[in-house]
């Protein structure tokens, strides 16, 4: 992961230096913004691998900076952490509804920072089976990273694709939560069983649109399933 290129939108000089300086140490490629328009210019010039992004900036906030990106298919693609002084749980799913793909809360350590970029990084790259995969007339294809739902793409974002290639590769089979998460996110990811819901929600309302979201199944008490039957 030494290549990747890491972008830090934090408007406080302090923090951008005490979160550069591990990055580079732990071999990342560190660009700097500090506010949206400043990160916006940045990216048109080149894509990052990841944004690390303050949750409170000043014009446009983080979230809503989160937001535009996760819009636009030129981004969409890009994880982001959220950085946060926030601890309270709804301001937290409140960034992962936006988009974010995890969030770090100040004060946090340059170790726990480090190992939670590797960790999202980790999962945005596809694990190696090229093959596509069909249900129905519900088609996914590792190579291109794209789903597609009676011909018509489906919008989907990195980690709700994740989740759906493991469901659609692990058909007619209950998994809990934390199962889900040792599978999917991996057993280093910092992160909640609550984010498993948020995510959920997510790629259903992505398949929503076909009927597609009738596939991803709540099993009371147990987890979830992905099932093509009634």
């Amino acid at each position: 992961m030494g290549d990747k290129r890491i972008l830090v939108v934090e408007d406080e000089s302090a923090i951008r230096e005490m979160v550069r300086f591990p990055l580079n140490k732990a071999g990342f490629e560190v660009t700097e913004a500090d506010d949206a328009v400043a990160a916006q210019d940045h990216i048109a010039d080149a894509l990052p691998d990841l944004i690390l992004m303050d949750w409170m900036l000043p014009g446009m906030s983080g979230l809503d900076l989160a937001r535009r990106l996760k819009r636009e298919d030129y981004t969409r693609e890009i994880p982001i952490i959220m950085l946060t002084a926030r601890g309270e749980e709804d301001d937290r799913v409140g960034g992962l509804e936006a988009g974010a793909d995890d969030y770090v809360t100040k004060p946090f350590s340059p170790r726990e920072l480090v190992a939670r970029i590797k960790a999202v990084l980790r999962r945005a790259q596809p694990d190696g089976e090229e093959e596509q995969i069909d249900v129905g007339e519900l088609r996914l294809d590792p190579s291109s990273h794209r789903v597609c739902a009676q011909g018509a793409p489906v919008e989907i974002g990195p980690t709700e694709f994740r989740l759906l290639h493991f469901f659609m590769t692990h058909p007619e089979r209950v998994y809990s939560r934390s199962q889900l998460l040792d599978r999917v996110w991996g057993r280093s990811a910092y992160v909640e069983e609550r984010t498993v819901d948020v995510h959920i929600l997510r790629l259903r309302k992505s398949l929503a649109q076909h009927g597609y979201d009738r596939f991803i199944q709540t099993v009371r008490g147990a987890g979830y399933r992905f099932s093509a039957r009634a």
